[in-house]
């Protein structure tokens, strides 16, 4: 007998002011089952949500937002817009002073200064040394995700900025702990490259010059997803911890117990 998957709801494609929303379901585990939809979903950040998009996110049933951005962020971008009776919980993922020099030169930068830091693969260098070093340094933020998703915070929405990064990686940690196969959540990272997806490069020079087509190439390995960096917080979890098991276990302190309703709350009844 085939199963019968759910479409992917409606919803996705409705919101005007927040980038990269998406629900994380009907994604396939090791053990034949998927996630279900309308428990977790993904985006870019909130703050720009039109009264539509908040009444459309407020129709959800959310019980938790999970904002993964620092106040450098918020500064930047500004902070969520609020829904009624969902509980906002604000875990950093970096640090407020982390690269601002750094960030403030992909803004403000010339062409002289952005190939000093971004040409001949120095960006994408960045972007696996940081993708290593969150899972690696990470983990109390992570297993709070995680033991707050088994109490009691689904339905849930885990966003950053961009939506690609720190909420890709904890969407990662999240379907890792519940089975669902590695190529089905890389499947699921990539889809923010989509291009109605993609988070909107801000550069105090918007002009032909400031976003010539040597300046996008030289950013894109900073806003795009790539399946190396992916595989480069994979690896790190099998360089430190061995195993994906001994990296729940012991890594994020998931017992036996909280896994087995993790699996509960996100995937469908099999």
């Amino acid at each position: 007998m085939t199963q019968q998957v759910p479409q992917v709801p409606p919803t996705e494609a409705a919101l005007t002011g927040v980038r990269n929303f998406r629900d994380v379901g009907g994604l396939p585990t090791s053990d034949g089952r998927r996630t279900a939809y309308g428990r977790l979903y993904r985006s870019g950040h909130l703050a720009h949500a039109t009264a539509e998009d908040a009444a459309l996110l407020g129709g959800l049933g959310l019980h938790t937002v999970f904002d993964f951005r620092n106040e450098a962020d918020h500064r930047l971008e500004g902070h969520d817009v609020e829904l009624p009776g969902v509980r906002n919980v604000s875990i950093p993922l970096s640090d407020p002073a982390d690269g601002a020099e750094f960030w403030r030169l992909v803004r403000d930068g010339n062409i002289e200064q952005l190939r000093s830091v971004l040409a001949d693969g120095k960006a994408t260098e960045r972007m696996i040394r940081m993708y290593r070093a969150t899972v690696r340094d990470r983990t109390a933020e992570h297993s709070r995700v995680l033991h707050a998703l088994a109490e009691d915070s689904v339905p849930a929405l885990m966003h950053c900025a961009a939506g690609k990064d720190r909420a890709g990686l904890s969407i990662a940690v999240a379907l890792l702990a519940v089975g669902v196969e590695r190529e089905a959540i890389e499947a699921d990272y990539l889809k923010s490259n989509d291009p109605h997806r993609r988070y909107r490069v801000k550069r105090a020079d918007m002009s032909e010059v400031g976003m010539s087509p040597e300046v996008i190439e030289l950013l894109n390995p900073l806003f795009a997803a790539e399946a190396d960096y992916l595989a480069a917080a994979f690896a790190t979890i099998e360089e430190v911890w061995g195993t994906t098991d001994r990296y729940l276990a012991e890594g994020l302190a998931l017992a036996p117990a909280t896994r087995e309703r993790l699996r509960v709350r996100l995937l469908d009844e099999g």
